[in-house]
């Protein structure tokens, strides 16, 4: 014993100066990370925690701001946090190693697996629902019009009866790439309805245990206590207020981790040891539309670039809780940010720590556009300018409304502030506030028909009235959706338009043109009447956003 103390006491200053050593490498970069934060921790506000990962070692971890601010429980690296949309790399990992055990094939229709699934009249694959090229409506946007908040119980069976009812898509499969959560959850049923267990204990079992993540689960069911939790925030008059949370959405969030437990998952992508090197290689496998084009995103990430390195990532919200993860793998470089603070960046935050670890290896950053307006380089006439003015369609309840101010255009989208347009030629228009063109095109009798707008053809619309008194009756009645089993009533006035849900009460409509009309609510973009040949009105279509179009309702009286 006497000679193991020597030898130790002789070792002793050599573990130090390696220990010093390490230290001076590291402490400038932790110290900078900590700057980036500490208004956090000065402010008594919620915040985040973060880990950073290279070379198959975690490098950093810290947590800042607080966890529970009515208890002022600090966030640490052990702190648990609602990882929201970042769960979808686990569930894409699940399927491809179902799909390496031949146990699930990528192009088979999704009602081999799930039979309650109505059939729609297009096919539609397990390789859809993970390149989210299904054309399946969000739930998120299409249970808010069934009547749903955000604050209610959304629960996991809830969500698949509304899958279960869906009776129209919002287009082809394979055509487009629109994301929906609502995919992503028919691959966590997949995965129980495969291996007959559920979906979170086949994830704990193949998943979590194996790479030590014993802090992590998949939540299926809300009122279960979940020790070190942390709890989201939103900003209010008075500070910060509670965001409830009693979401089950499994496969496309509702994964409960730390910044300890996700650092071991992010080092498994360099290290492969779960999921093995073909099913983790299959997880970075690109999206193919229809037509051949190529899409960023695979099984529940996305690829992309950051200052000329290639990433891997993906990002979370909901509840006020943001998440991102993102892996630079030519570095073996990770990065996890999970705050629970609705007013922080996750991705902003995980990129500026990547600037300071992989300084070296980053391309300079990007310099910002100009912000002030591209000089005219042409001068046009005020006659053709007038033939441009006018109202385009780019989509239900979105419009353009084009007109002219002296000498130039002005353009003014749906909801928007109005921006200057700068001519560039006689038919193509510089927006700094978009960052875009608008250019313009004519039929062959040389009239203007339409402004193309980032790809999207928007037809010019012709005439219209404000509608009269009894054009706004013509509306007056009750509608019903047999899909989404609910019902709204539309109440006319001599001068308005107003509808009324037993959930969401009395909400205003506004006319944007002809028969579409946008909401007051949130998830009414647009609610567009439908008429028979004979011009009466038989019911209208809601489009809540790109991720939910065209809820179909059928007026009833």
């Amino acid at each position: 014993m006497r000679w193991l103390a020597l030898a130790l006491l002789l070792l002793a200053p050599h573990i130090t100066a390696a220990s010093a050593a390490g230290q001076e490498t590291r402490e400038p970069r932790a110290r900078r990370v900590d700057s980036l934060f500490a208004e956090l921790d000065r402010s008594g506000s919620p915040g985040l925690a973060v880990a950073v990962v290279r070379d198959g070692q975690v490098v950093f971890t810290k947590g800042y701001g607080l966890a529970s601010l009515e208890h002022r429980v600090p966030n640490t690296p052990a702190t648990v946090f609602d990882v929201a949309s970042v769960s979808k790399q686990f569930a894409g990992l699940a399927i491809a190693m179902l799909v390496e055990q031949g146990r699930i094939n990528l192009r088979d229709d999704v009602r081999k697996y799930i039979p309650e699934l109505p059939d729609i009249g297009r096919t539609i694959t397990i390789d859809h629902l993970l390149h989210h090229t299904s054309g399946l409506r969000d739930w998120p946007g299409t249970l808010a019009v069934a009547g749903w908040r955000f604050d209610d119980v959304i629960s996991f069976d809830q969500i698949l009866s509304m899958a279960y009812g869906q009776r129209t898509l919002n287009f082809v499969p394979g055509a487009e790439y629109t994301y929906s959560n609502t995919g992503y959850n028919l691959l966590a049923e997949t995965v129980a309805r495969v291996t007959g267990q559920s979906f979170r204990a086949w994830t704990d079992e193949h998943l979590f245990r194996p790479l030590g993540m014993a802090n992590t689960h998949f939540r299926d069911d809300h009122t279960k206590v979940i020790a070190n939790r942390a709890f989201g925030y939103a900003r209010s008059d008075s500070g910060f207020r509670a965001v409830t949370n009693n979401l089950t959405a499994l496969g496309s969030s509702s994964l409960f981790s730390t910044a300890d437990d996700m650092a071991k998952w992010v080092i498994n992508f360099d290290t492969r040891a779960v999921g093995g090197p073909a099913a983790m290689a299959l997880t970075r496998t690109r999206g193919v539309l229809n037509d051949g084009t190529s899409i960023p995103y695979a099984f529940g990430v996305s690829h992309g670039e950051y200052r000329g390195l290639p990433t891997v990532s993906h990002s979370g919200g909901w509840a006020s809780f943001g998440s991102f993860v993102v892996h630079f793998p030519a570095q073996r470089f990770g990065v996890v940010v999970l705050a629970n603070n609705g007013g922080v960046n996750a991705s902003r935050a995980a990129y500026n720590i990547a600037d300071i670890f992989l300084a070296d290896a980053l391309a300079p950053p990007a310099r910002a556009a100009a912000t002030t307006p591209v000089t005219a380089t042409v001068h046009v006439p005020a006659a053709l300018l007038d033939e441009y003015a006018g109202v385009y369609r780019l989509g239900p309840g979105w419009y353009l409304r084009i007109s002219r101010e002296g000498g130039a255009l002005k353009t003014q989208a749906t909801r928007e502030s109005a921006f200057p347009m700068t001519a560039r030629s006689r038919t193509e228009f510089w927006v700094d506030g978009y960052g875009a063109a608008i250019s313009f095109g004519r039929d062959a009798a040389g009239r203007v028909t339409h402004a193309l707008y980032r790809g999207r053809n928007a037809p010019k619309l012709t005439g219209t009235t404000s509608p009269s008194t009894s054009q706004m009756a013509e509306y007056a009645g009750e509608y019903a959706s047999d899909e989404l089993q609910t019902r709204y009533t539309v109440e006319a006035t001599d001068s308005s338009l107003m509808i009324r849900h037993h959930r969401h009460g009395l909400m205003k409509l506004t006319r944007a043109w002809g028969d579409d009309f946008t909401g007051s609510a949130w998830f009414m973009r647009s609610m567009e009447f439908e008429r028979d040949p004979a011009g009466r009105v038989i019911g209208f279509a809601i489009t809540v956003d790109e991720r939910s179009r065209n809820i179909r309702f059928v007026k009833r009286r």
